[in-house]
């Protein structure tokens, strides 16, 4: 960790509107190792949270990696995109952009994307397209709820005294889902902005990302919270909600209890590099590979899931 490290801005994309920032060994020369890059996480510049990503990328870069954390499109000092395409496609497209100029700029053969949250869902969806994409790391990607995350979920608000208030009283979560179980759409309102995780299209578009990345043979490392127990409470809800996918072998997972969704902590910031680094020190990242044909990406699918606009 010790290794000199240094840093350049650069701007890219067929606009050169996109900014963004490689970190690297000072000395670095492109080889069969894949390059990283860092994806915003909701409307958070490319700083990250508490600026993670600025400590992440220069812990990879000094073990030898060379690092691309940039903004997409609309955010940080990225500009607005003039093609009118949806959320969701026009980060696909930034994500497009920023591959291909690592490609033919830096000489990059394989990438690793890292994202959390909505970058994390970037990551994955981009990431099943692309065969150049040999790595995913995802932090509390999005993970549709099963049995076992309701009853886990039921079980940790019946043992707090503030559910039972709330119940009596006729407010909270709890109720929420019985009103809307009796036909009440009144708070259907207040969270349209949300992916609904239930819905059977989200849950086979989710599917049918995660088959394709495993059918690519990409290595996948993620990492949940309980930080975010709205939306999954469990190590093993990602294999209960796609039990048809076949993850042995590719997918590496992690669950840190008590940590917040950010890793705010030093310590959970700590462990969390610390799998980053022994996930990516595998074998078949470190090892300088022979020249590959980069090839074209997949087209992308038509089906579009809509992301929350926060700063997640």
């Amino acid at each position: 960790m010790s290794a000199k490290i240094v840093n350049q801005a650069v701007t890219i994309g067929r606009r050169q509107s996109l900014v963004g920032i490689v970190t690297q060994p000072a000395g670095y020369v492109p080889s069969g190792r894949p390059v990283c890059v860092i994806l915003n996480s909701g409307i958070i510049h490319r700083v990250g949270h508490h600026r993670m990503y600025v400590a992440l990328a220069r812990m990879l870069a000094a073990a030898g990696s060379q690092v691309l954390r940039f903004d997409l499109s609309g955010i940080g000092d990225s500009e607005n995109r003039l093609d009118g395409l949806s959320p969701l496609d026009a980060a696909i497209a930034d994500i497009r952009e920023a591959v291909d100029w690592l490609a033919t700029s830096k000489s990059a053969q394989r990438i690793i994307l890292i994202g959390l949250c909505s970058g994390a869902d970037h990551a994955l969806i981009y990431g099943s397209s692309d065969p150049r994409v040999a790595g995913l790391v995802l932090l509390d990607p999005s993970i549709p709820p099963t049995l076992q995350y309701y009853c886990r979920y039921f079980a940790r608000h019946l043992r707090q005294p503030k559910s039972w208030g709330d119940m009596l009283i006729g407010r909270g979560r709890v109720w929420n889902w019985i009103r809307k179980f009796l036909g009440d759409r009144s708070e259907e309102v207040l969270e349209s902005h949300r992916i609904k995780l239930g819905d059977p299209a989200v849950r086979a578009y989710l599917e049918s990302a995660y088959r394709r990345t495993m059918n690519l043979g990409t290595q996948c490392q993620a990492v949940f919270t309980s930080g975010f127990p709205h939306q999954h409470n469990y190590r093993r809800q990602i294999l209960d909600a796609f039990p048809s996918v076949p993850f042995e072998g590719q997918l590496r997972l992690d669950y840190f209890d008590g940590c917040d969704h950010v890793f705010t902590s030093e310590a959970d910031r700590k462990r969390l590099f610390g799998v980053i680094m022994k996930w990516i020190q595998q074998p078949g990242f470190v090892e300088t590979l022979p020249a590959a044909t980069t090839g074209e990406a997949a087209s992308a699918k038509d089906l579009q899931m809509q992301h929350a606009s926060h700063g997640t």
